[in-house]
């Protein structure tokens, strides 16, 4: 299993345990995000600090995620960038669409 998942409260809390996220496990993860905004999860945070690399069929994952539980009223944040992941986000310019946080502790306070 690629990605963990626990809750903390209303907010649900997908680890990325991969150092490699491409399109390999993209479908699987996307898949895992619809089936929690399915159940009405709102509030999700994802973790990326196990990841050294995220190709760009794992972005779209991400965005198509974001776009769904924005639509619902929610939103998704994103934790822990090591340095190749945060130069993939300053090079398509995702940092501007997604919140981001150093800690999974802060993510989860943002949405209080």
């Amino acid at each position: 299993m690629f990605f963990k998942r626990e809750a903390a409260g209303d907010v649900v809390i997908i680890t990325v345990d991969l150092a490699r996220a491409s399109l390999n496990e993209a479908d699987e993860f996307k898949k895992l995000l619809t089936d929690e905004i399915d159940k009405g999860y709102k509030k999700i945070v994802v973790d990326l600090s196990n990841c050294d690399f995220i190709d760009s069929t794992f972005l779209g994952s991400l965005v198509v995620s974001l776009k769904k539980v924005t639509s619902l009223g929610g939103d998704l944040r994103l934790v822990g960038f090591k340095p190749a992941v945060h130069s993939m986000f300053e090079l398509t310019r995702m940092y501007k669409v997604f919140e981001t946080f150093k800690t999974r502790e802060d993510a989860i306070a943002s949405f209080q």
